[in-house]
């Protein structure tokens, strides 16, 4: 398929630097001023995922003088819950947007959403000749009443959301393809069992309680040697999967001029980017470090960043490479 991003547009919440913030999250703050990042952002309370995803959409089709009435398609990837259950996002997006005619369509495998978006979006306007134009949205907004966005995970959570238009033919930006692997041994790595239709709430139930890291190694028995096997395979399969996306056009990792990873904290993007052979100069580090993980956003957002800062040359190929819960790991490369 031929397709190309022709605009992009952002929403974020406010900034806040992590030391002032961090002991509002965790008492091991030194663990996470480890990891690397300077700022995170963080919405309102009032402010939900949908609401992100919408404001980011608006400035993406007004930066490419688009109307909400022409798309054929819309997709939203989403990390997080999402303001309620029994309820599709993407389906809410549409008609806030007035896309009435667009189909909807809602990803939710946690941050490859963001990759994985474009293999759908590929394979819709295959099926679909007649599909013109598509509102492609990664979105995150952090639900700490069951997960914070400090002590749950290795990665410091951000709200925000990242919106690119695009249109079949389109000569910039081109999608060449997508690749993904998915390993469903690890599907409960990140499993919430409470609320799900196995436990679901019920009345006067108490409240459940946030997640954290000591809760996932649950998982590994409580062994630190299994959980440091499996941190190698995540970061080994990143490498596997962009290398099988590029010999599915026939290039190789080296002629990659920049490979776009997931926000990760400093030593995971270390490890990647020394599998992958790339210069870390070459991935999104400074954009992690300054911004936190905008979760399915993030890949969105740094194409946004580099490609306005100048960092992207005519015909160069980008990969956008990354993993989430599944397990899946993904890579879509486009060449601009």
């Amino acid at each position: 398929m031929n397709f190309g991003m022709m605009s992009f547009g952002s929403a974020l919440g406010e900034p806040a630097a992590v030391k002032d913030i961090a002991t509002q999250y965790t008492a091991d703050v030194g663990r996470v001023l480890e990891y690397g990042y300077r700022s995170v952002h963080r919405s309102p309370e009032d402010v939900g995922l949908t609401d992100l995803a919408v404001d980011a959409a608006h400035s993406a089709l007004e930066e490419s003088g688009t109307e909400a009435a022409e798309l054929d398609l819309l997709i939203l990837a989403i990390t997080d819950i999402p303001e309620y259950l029994y309820w599709d996002a993407a389906a809410s997006v549409q008609a806030r947007l007035g896309a009435h005619r667009a189909e909807a369509m809602l990803i939710t495998q946690g941050c490859v959403g963001g990759i994985t978006c474009f293999d759908s979006l590929a394979g819709r306007f295959a099926t679909h000749p007649e599909y013109r134009s598509a509102l492609v949205i990664g979105a995150n907004r952090t639900c700490e009443a069951y997960w914070n966005r400090m002590e749950t995970h290795s990665l410091l959570f951000s709200d925000g959301a990242a919106a690119a238009v695009a249109t079949r033919d389109h000569p910039r930006l081109r999608w060449r393809t997508s690749e993904v692997i998915t390993d469903g041994r690890y599907a409960d790595f990140f499993v919430l069992e409470d609320g799900g239709a196995a436990y679901p709430f019920r009345g006067g139930d108490k409240p459940v309680t946030v997640r954290d890291a000591w809760d996932m190694m649950e998982f590994f028995d409580y062994d630190p040697e299994r959980f440091e096997g499996f941190i190698d395979l995540m970061n080994e399969r990143v490498r596997q999967v962009v290398a099988q996306a590029c010999r599915r056009i026939g290039a190789e990792t080296s002629d990659l001029a920049r490979v776009v990873l997931l926000n990760d904290n400093t030593r995971t993007l270390t490890a990647v980017a020394g599998k992958l052979g790339v210069p870390m100069e070459r991935t999104n580090f400074q954009l992690s470090m300054e911004h936190g993980h905008f979760g399915a956003a993030d890949h969105l957002l740094n194409l946004q960043h580099h490609l306005a800062s100048g960092d992207f040359a005519e015909g160069e190929l980008i990969a956008l490479a990354g993993m989430g819960r599944g397990m899946h790991w993904g890579c879509t490369i486009v060449e601009v």
